[in-house]
């Protein structure tokens, strides 16, 4: 993904990624369990508070 540097610019790109997902629709699947993802923000916590 391009990097983007006004606000202008990021929304023009998010649109278009929309626009792009919406013209070949799948379904979205999700693969992580809850363990990784509550461990992760536990880091990020720790990371935070010191």
């Amino acid at each position: 993904m391009a990097r983007v540097g006004p606000t202008r610019e990021l929304v023009a790109a998010i649109r278009t990624r929309i626009e792009d997902s919406n013209e070949d629709p799948r379904p979205f699947v999700w693969h992580r369990t809850a363990a990784p993802i509550l461990d992760s923000v536990a880091q990020h916590r720790q990371l935070i508070s010191d």
